[in-house]
């Protein structure tokens, strides 16, 4: 799984569904719109490839090409397993904010098997212990449990939309996601003739950047083409304009925050605006630590039903 997808810069990419549920409170708390068939995200944090950083000479003597650094996107080093503390804002038109903090554990596949990713939202406390696992299985369906504590019980679930509203944020399931490298075709975007560009940080420091465009496969997509800015040292996805089937620009994704942690590049703060609805979601990573010991058990159902306090 992958990659141009706006959050895999924070290493947070891979199976997004909608589970469609006949359940009341505590996901009304969600706030997304109401139905007795609930959207519920499934997150998850892939942890893939070695690209860490990466020297002009080095590019240089690559054969650049928009499936390469969509590939280097994907492929780069986000360790054998992690753990990411978040805090989401959501603001309405009006200016007024609701939060909701999460907490995404990952663990890359070994020999073989797939990813496994356990996402876990702790506040508000109507919400707090509500969990979603995955287990990847490559060459097949994945396996996915929600597990709501309101219930005391784990359900498997099933079906997939990828570009609905994550948790009623500005961003997708798949802006947390991230995308199949392969739903997409990639083009390098040039500006005045040449596909060399830069993006500047919150400091006003230049960094080299190439645009590229993802248009999707899946003439249904909701948001048929993305146009990234992907920093040709680390090959974080910085920025992005997300297009609608009118062609219009209707969303805009920045990051605010940038820095290595554990020498691995990490988005510390990042903000999806929804330029039609007037919307924005902020997010925020509080902790992010990685290789931390984190093995196969920790993401078992018990794990699941076990909530925070079986965290490290």
């Amino acid at each position: 799984m992958s990659v141009v997808g706006l959050c895999s810069s924070m290493n947070l990419s891979a199976f997004l569904v909608i589970v469609f549920l006949a359940i009341p409170h505590p996901l009304a708390s969600f706030e997304i719109p109401p139905s007795f068939l609930l959207p519920v995200v499934l997150g998850a944090s892939a942890l893939r490839g070695t690209a860490e950083f990466r020297t002009a000479d080095w590019i240089a003597d690559q054969q650049v090409t928009a499936d390469w650094i969509a590939k280097q996107v994907d492929q780069r080093d986000t360790g054998r397993d992690s753990r990411l503390t978040m805090q989401m804002r959501l603001f309405d038109r009006q200016g007024r904010a609701r939060e909701r903090t999460l907490t995404v554990d990952g663990l890359r596949g070994q020999g073989g098997a797939g990813d496994r990713v356990l996402v876990r939202f702790s506040y508000p406390n109507d919400i707090a212990g509500t969990g979603f696992l995955v287990w990847e299985r490559p060459g097949g369906d994945d396996d996915r449990f929600l597990y709501l504590p309101a219930l005391s019980r784990v359900r498997r679930i099933s079906g997939a939309e990828r570009q609905e509203s994550f948790v009623g944020s500005d961003f997708t399931y798949e802006d947390i996601g991230g995308r199949a490298l392969e739903d997409y075709a990639y083009t390098l975007v040039a500006d005045n003739g040449s596909v060399d560009g830069s993006w500047a940080d919150a400091s006003g420091a230049r960094h080299p950047a190439w645009r590229l465009e993802s248009k999707a496969k899946d003439t249904d997509a909701t948001y048929p083409k993305v146009v990234s800015t992907i920093r040709k040292d680390n090959f974080v996805v910085v920025a992005a304009d997300v297009f609608n089937r009118r062609g219009e620009r209707a969303k805009t994704y920045r990051v605010t925050r940038l820095t290595q942690v554990q020498a691995i590049w990490t988005v510390m703060g990042s903000t999806m605006s929804n330029e039609i609805d007037r919307t924005r979601t902020e997010l925020a990573v509080t902790e992010a630590r990685y290789n931390t010991g984190l093995a196969e058990r920790d993401f078992s159902r018990r794990a699941l039903e076990n909530g925070a306090g079986g965290q490290r």
